[in-house]
């Protein structure tokens, strides 16, 4: 690992496997943003980019700022930019949003290098770039559901899901359930958790979001429980972890309702070691978060031209596929992709580092 610490901001670069020709990954904002928690989020790219067959390291990078002032992040992202355009110049860099940015922050860094049309292309009045990752871990958690040996084949016809972290992803994933023919029944932010067993209103949750931010759950209406009852409080089908790293040890793995059958990460890193074995014994599908959550990198890597159709057809075939072979593995998916991107690791890099999974909490 290696981190650049950087002058102009309050942050730093991480570098997963150094002296990679290429290394790509997002760049987090906020306010308590650490090398530790980007540094196992870079990991997870690894991960991500070796699961996909791609000779790519993983790399993130971390400002500490508050995204909720605007004016202040403009100014912070404008001289983040300005100081990594070399590494991005140089071939060594590729990055762009995550939690705390989005597409628009990193446009100076775009020019004679634009990223594929479909990402900065708008579907039904939203961003692609906030559509395509949640289409992503949607497809991931249906392609398990089929799996169970009571589906009959009917993914998220009549499943239920809870999303932790109402944000860009968490609205995509809530998309995409209702489309297929599921219910959003529960939805946090820092804010709260809002419940209903019969299912939330998600363009009225989604149009408060636009409104009031991470407030919107305080304003549906009805019982707010503390954001953390998302995860041990609700009853569904299936969990979205949607936040920060470590989410799920092994106390919260004990303590998720008996209803939970799939885990579906939107974020990178939710488990720890135990955790994951926590839910292995339980009977839980624990899906490798480096595989659902892939769909951004799949729509940054497309052709240049491609359509926004073409581009989730392309995320649909992917994610699915590799869930499958994933499931298929005696230990559970998420080790099936560990050793996956492991083996791929091996005849390109060397000796795969360690898998992304969070520090015992």
């Amino acid at each position: 690992m290696e981190v650049v610490e950087l002058g102009a901001v309050p942050g730093f670069v991480v570098f997963d496997l150094p002296g990679a020709p290429l290394s790509a990954g997002g760049t987090r904002l906020a306010a308590d943003v650490s090398v530790a928690e980007v540094a196992l989020l870079a990991r997870a790219m690894t991960y991500k980019f070796a699961a996909l067959g791609q000779r790519v390291g993983g790399a993130k990078a971390g400002v500490r700022g508050d995204p909720a002032d605007r004016a202040g992040k403009a100014a912070l992202m404008t001289r983040f930019c300005a100081e990594v355009r070399p590494l991005v110049k140089a071939g060594r860099f590729v990055t762009g949003p995550d939690m705390g940015t989005s597409e628009e922050d990193f446009a100076p860094l775009r020019a004679g290098r634009a990223a594929p049309t479909a990402m900065n292309s708008v579907v039904d009045g939203v961003p692609f770039e906030d559509v395509v990752t949640g289409y992503g871990v949607t497809v991931a958690a249906g392609t398990a559901l089929d799996g169970g040996p009571d589906s009959a084949g009917r993914g998220w016809d009549g499943r239920s899901v809870a999303i932790e972290g109402f944000g860009k992803v968490g609205g995509g994933v809530a998309r995409e359930v209702i489309r297929r023919g599921g219910r959003v029944v529960a939805a946090s932010t820092v804010a709260g958790c809002v419940a209903d067993p019969a299912g939330l209103d998600v363009g009225r949750l989604l149009g408060l979001r636009r409104e009031h931010g991470d407030e919107c759950v305080l304003r549906y209406g009805g019982p707010v429980i503390p954001p953390a009852g998302l995860l041990t409080e609700v009853s569904a089908d299936v969990l979205v972890p949607g936040t920060r790293p470590g989410m799920i040890g092994a106390r919260t793995a004990a303590a998720l309702p008996p209803d939970v059958r799939v885990v579906a990460p939107a974020a990178n890193a939710p488990y720890t070691a135990e955790g994951a074995a926590v839910l292995r014994q339980r009977g839980v599908v624990a899906l490798p978060d480096f595989v659902c959550n892939a769909g951004a990198v799949i729509g940054y890597r497309s052709a240049a031209d491609a359509s926004p159709g073409q581009v989730l057809a392309a995320v649909e075939a992917t994610i699915s596929g590799l869930i499958r072979q994933a499931l298929d593995h005696e230990d559970g998916p998420l080790a099936g992709a560990c050793e996956r991107a492991g083996a791929f690791l091996r005849g390109w890099w060397g000796e795969p580092p360690a898998p992304p999974l969070a520090p015992a909490q």
